[in-house]
């Protein structure tokens, strides 16, 4: 064997220790971004092999909560994909006006900057207060950071733009207090949302949703998982619900694409027919 194939042998063998010894099944994610992520792991904790880390996470559990985070967050941003969220305002938003309550689920919501995003733009059309947002994630650590709301100061400037090129109309300071190095979005935002762990690789349905959000997640997972998922989140949906996937990503192709019809195809927002 050479070294990579060696590697590959290590990677596999920590996967099936996690899942057996922890319960976190990451055996269905794409072998590149798995690769990519754990030889990221072993640069910054300082460890020469796969077969060092899988010591670590077997017999030393707090090694786990940091890993699993590591695995965990993808690229986000408030507001990210500024044509997304102005498609939101302009054809989601008076669907869900139709309801008494909305209930709305971004899966994978990593440190929570798409959810509160959300938030901003229902608080702005005068529906955060007959809504509630649910996100969840694998990782209690990066659930943790997104329930406490804070963002780095050097973010705002670029989190304002994309908030402006979104349709919002309003000063974005208004959203946060900022010291010298963070700013901490304000407590109507930080209340609207419930942030609490939810495993899409084995859990089920936990409620139903006029909205689901699930972006840019399942790029990072194989065709079987992506298929499963995607029966998870159209069983979430009421009847005429909406669906929003990554800008990658598209309902075509899959087991349930004629479930669905096309609201805003280009922003990847697609409602269940019935």
């Amino acid at each position: 064997m050479d070294a990579d194939e060696i590697e590959a042998l290590e990677i596999e063998l920590l996967l099936e220790g996690l899942a057996r010894r922890h319960g976190y099944d990451f055996r269905r994610y794409t072998p590149a971004h798995l690769r990519r992520q754990i030889r990221s792991v072993l640069l910054q904790e300082r460890l020469k092999t796969v077969s060092q880390l899988q010591d670590r996470l077997l017999h030393h559990p707090e090694w786990l909560p940091r890993f699993v985070a590591r695995l965990s967050i993808g690229v986000t941003g408030m507001f990210r994909d500024p044509y997304f969220y102005r498609r939101i305002r302009e054809e989601v938003v008076p669907l869900l006006r139709t309801y008494p309550f909305v209930r709305i689920w971004v899966a994978g919501c990593s440190t929570g900057e798409e959810a509160y995003s959300l938030a901003i733009v229902l608080a702005e059309e005068g529906l955060l207060g007959r809504a509630r947002l649910y996100g969840t994630d694998l990782s209690d650590v990066v659930l943790a950071r997104a329930r406490r709301g804070v963002v780095p100061l050097t973010s705002m400037r670029a989190y304002t733009e994309a908030y402006q090129a979104a349709g919002g109309g309003e000063d974005f300071s208004r959203y946060y207090v900022a010291d010298h190095r963070n700013a901490r979005l304000v407590a109507e935002l930080r209340e609207s949302v419930v942030f609490f762990q939810h495993n899409l690789v084995s859990d089920d349905v936990f409620n139903e949703f006029q909205l689901v959000l699930c972006r840019n997640v399942m790029i990072y997972f194989e065709r079987p998982l992506r298929d499963r998922v995607h029966d998870l989140l159209h069983r979430s949906l009421v009847p005429f619900g909406v669906l929003g996937l990554g800008m990658r990503e598209s309902i075509d192709f899959t087991p349930l694409a004629s479930e669905y019809g096309p609201l805003a195809p280009r922003a990847r927002l697609y409602r269940r027919r019935s």
